[in-house]
């Protein structure tokens, strides 16, 4: 169903933060910025064997996919976001995308250590001031993708669900870039000491550091990500905030509640109410108009008889 086909009595299903198709647009930018990268980071670290610069190399080139996957997702949401076969809209593709990185993430990590581990059984020659080169030009072009996809990867937004807006699929490219930055500073430090103090083994050691680190941001992201998919609501703030607008009415008392993200920044909400004094529900609404958050709102109401249900 498209929006011009709607009656008065129904309403669209579009739950976005307002700046996916500015995140869309940075996101492909730094795809390609990636990409050029990955290209000559593989290269350089296969000819002068440098597994730091090598893991940074393939590390990038999971992370040209993953941010492939972000650009996907948003163009996804919107060309989709009209279609009635999403029961509450798109707004949760940015999150699936979100999740799929972090598991992409979780995967550079173990072949990160794996070929890290098993370079370390053998002493490595290494081409050390022309992978320095290469690695400090990775570095700079990570710092300008990071600067590109805007900081943190959220609108910044000042009242007690701030957490609540935060763009998943655009923060999960931001972690990206990144860590793509962290393990170009790795592979940096581990050339150096290769080069003025001999310690070859350096290089590989990094590339058990730079394992750990994304390790830890993926596990975090897709906890993250994952929970919003199976519609776990740890926000007791909000589940207060709508308790105390119902039954801060009449006799009201509230049987049932269900809360649930279904976009950034956008929750939605079945609320049964029990009271003495029913009311339309059209009433319980309006009760509910300053919990901002609250997109989309499926009222009970309950009429109690005598006051066993008070």
């Amino acid at each position: 169903m498209h929006a011009h086909d709607l009656t008065p009595w129904q309403h669209a299903h579009k739950y976005f933060g307002g700046n996916e198709e500015a995140a869309e647009r940075r996101t492909l930018i730094v795809v390609g910025l990636t990409v050029v990268m990955m290209v000559a980071e593989i290269a350089a670290g296969t000819l002068f064997n440098s597994m730091a610069l090598l893991a940074d190399g393939w590390h990038m080139s999971t992370h040209a996919g993953a941010l492939g996957i972000a650009a996907f997702a948003y163009g996804f949401a919107r060309r989709h976001a009209e279609d009635g076969r999403f029961t509450f809209g798109t707004g949760k593709v940015g999150v699936l995308g979100g999740f799929a990185s972090a598991i992409i993430l979780g995967i550079v990590a173990l072949l990160m250590v794996w070929e890290s581990a098993s370079r370390l059984t053998e002493t490595q020659t290494i081409g050390f001031d022309e992978a320095l080169w290469v690695a400090v030009i990775g570095l700079v072009v990570n710092l300008v993708s990071a600067l590109i996809l805007g900081g943190h990867g959220h609108e910044h937004h000042h009242d007690h669900h701030d957490h609540d807006h935060h763009d998943h699929n655009l923060r999960a490219a931001y972690i990206h870039v990144v860590a793509d930055a962290v393990t170009s500073v790795l592979a940096i430090m581990a050339l150096l000491l290769g080069k003025y103090l001999g310690w070859w083994w350096m290089d590989p050691v990094m590339g058990l550091v730079g394992a750990a680190v994304i390790a830890k941001w993926s596990w975090g992201l897709m906890a993250q990500t994952g929970a919003v998919l199976l519609d776990h609501n740890d926000d007791r703030e909000l589940e207060e905030e709508v308790r105390a607008a119902i039954e801060g009415d009449a006799d009201n008392r509230l049987t049932d509640l269900h809360l649930w993200r279904i976009g950034t920044g956008h929750w939605a909400a079945i609320v049964s109410v029990v009271t003495h004094e029913p009311r339309p529900p059209e009433h319980y609404k309006r009760l509910l108009a300053p919990v901002h958050e609250l997109s989309h709102i499926t009222i009970e109401v309950l009429p109690c008889v005598g006051e066993a249900c008070a």
